[in-house]
């Protein structure tokens, strides 16, 4: 589905797997005579002129919109961790489940929803993604325990799947191939960049009144921007095209979800649990369960009609790379900046809006570099462009050591370190997008969008877990963690990537 025209004819993908030059689609031809012939001279009518209608910018206003909105909720906790803790009566132990939730409703879903999205509509599962985001939202400004608040934030993780999943497939629709696609994934990324660094600002700002209006003011605006794409997305011109594998519509592989679901939950129960001690039983059995359940995972992968993940995409070279990418952003960059609010609160005793505030440096850095990195198209390909932002986050963060314990901060080595880690989170939320779409077939562009973001919320979920066990004992512990890993993201992203 476009807004500018349906497509229900796969085209090329772009680009392909290997190391062949992208082919651009065939391009839709403008509408033909059908009289036949001229019936005066009795000959054929001239051909019309092949034009390709612009892509809307309502859908990529519309999409970059709910997508900062969804990512503001994603980081609204950040900075309001403590407050939640106390109002809660939340124990140390427990507090990664008052950040974890969004990401284990990511996790799980966005496959789901991506399949859904291929079968029924993009437009459809991107408006009923952001107003069950708006309802959700709204619901945990009333919530009063921890249990009740992340079930509801998994909940908001479950109807941000279907906002981000639609709204990368309605992207590919409008934008096929070239510049304007680059264009388009560059906004959509800076629009995650752009939520990522707004949602603590306004959470911080808002816990001088109340931390929990926050929720009501990001519940609200994403009822008002489901109401603004419902007036201005282009309804579909025709049935989605059959995707499944037997030539019908292809069913969301739910045994699949319940099974990953079930292994993500005891895995970041064991990592919340480890940070009281990692060889306590209970840490142990959950980690073996988790293990148990993801090999259950892969064995159901490979026997259901319709896979979460169709198996022939690892064979792409391209999808690899975008998922390891995405992984490793989730477990270095994600896990550890979602928890840095709160280190700075508790080690150097600022408020929620100050800590927001340096917050910012890193996802203003993040959200200006992600506009811009659409000029390096052409020059770098996006595996080298992921590994540049893991190289870059990892030296900002190494500049962060010994920063968040003390209330003499060192401002010019802290001011660096978030600027230098917010460029290069800039280019991987620039890169990431690009090469999710570009990975697969342009008819199964939901479910690459799908695929490269649970990876990264999986990595985001267990990357906050470990991180806040790791800081339990010194917050420079969980720095090196995140430096090691977002270097171990830059080697095996370039060695998954296709081969010039």
């Amino acid at each position: 589905m476009s807004t500018a025209r349906s497509r229900t004819t796969p085209t090329t993908p772009t680009p392909p797997p290997a190391a062949v030059p992208p082919t651009d689609p065939a391009p839709t031809p403008a509408p033909a005579s059908t009289t036949g012939t001229d019936p005066k001279t009795g000959a054929a009518p001239p051909t019309a002129t092949v034009t390709a209608a612009p892509p809307s910018p309502a859908t990529l206003a519309v999409t970059a919109l709910a997508t900062g909105v969804a990512l503001m909720n994603y980081t609204a906790p950040m900075a309001t961790l403590p407050e939640m803790a106390a109002a809660f009566g939340t124990p140390a132990s427990a507090q990664a489940w008052l950040l974890n939730g969004t990401p284990l409703g990511l996790a799980v879903l966005l496959l789901v929803a991506g399949a859904l999205a291929d079968a029924h509509g993009r437009r459809r599962v991107f408006l009923l993604g952001t107003l069950a985001l708006g309802v959700t939202t709204a619901l945990a400004a009333f919530t009063g325990s921890t249990v009740l608040f992340t079930a509801a934030r998994i909940a908001q993780g479950a109807a941000s799947a279907a906002v981000l999943a639609g709204s990368l497939g309605l992207l590919a629709d409008a934008y096929p191939s070239g510049r304007d696609r680059i264009r388009a994934t560059g906004v959509w990324g800076a629009s995650v960049s752009g939520g990522i660094a707004l949602g603590p600002l306004l959470a911080g700002a808002l816990a001088l009144v109340d931390w929990r209006s926050a929720y009501a003011v990001l519940g609200a605006a994403a009822l008002v921007t489901a109401a603004i794409g419902a007036r201005t997305l282009a309804a579909p011109a025709a049935t989605p095209a059959p995707v499944g594998g037997d030539g019908g519509r292809r069913r969301p592989d739910l045994v699949g979800a319940t099974t990953l679901a079930l292994a993500l939950g005891a895995l970041l129960t064991a990592l919340t649990l480890g940070r009281d001690g990692w060889l306590r039983p209970a840490p142990l059995l959950l980690l073996l369960a988790a293990v148990m359940l993801t090999v259950l995972f892969l064995w159901v992968e490979r026997r259901v009609p319709a896979p979460m993940i169709d198996p022939g995409m690892w064979r792409r070279p391209a999808f690899r790379a975008s998922t390891v990418g995405a992984l490793f952003t989730g477990l270095a960059v994600i896990g550890m900046f979602s928890v840095m609010p709160a280190l700075f609160q508790h080690g150097a005793g600022l408020s929620a809006l100050t800590a927001a505030a340096l917050f910012a440096l890193w996802s203003g850095s993040a959200f200006v570099v992600a506009l811009q990195a659409r000029r390096l198209a052409g020059r770098i390909s996006a595996p080298y462009q992921l590994a540049c932002g893991f190289a870059l986050s990892a030296a900002g963060v190494l500049l962060l050591l010994g920063t968040t314990e003390s209330a003499a901060l060192p401002w010019p080595r802290l001011v660096a370190g978030l600027v230098v880690a917010g460029a290069g989170s800039g280019l991987l939320n620039a890169g990431l997008p690009r090469l999710a779409v570009d990975s697969v077939p342009p008819e199964r562009a939901a479910m690459g969008s799908g695929a490269n973001n649970t990876a990264r919320y999986i990595g985001s979920a267990a990357g906050v877990s470990l991180m806040l066990a790791l800081s339990a004992a010194t917050p420079d512990a969980a720095l090196v963690a995140s430096a090691a890993l977002a270097l171990a993201g830059a080697v095996l992203t370039v060695a998954g990537s296709p081969r010039r």
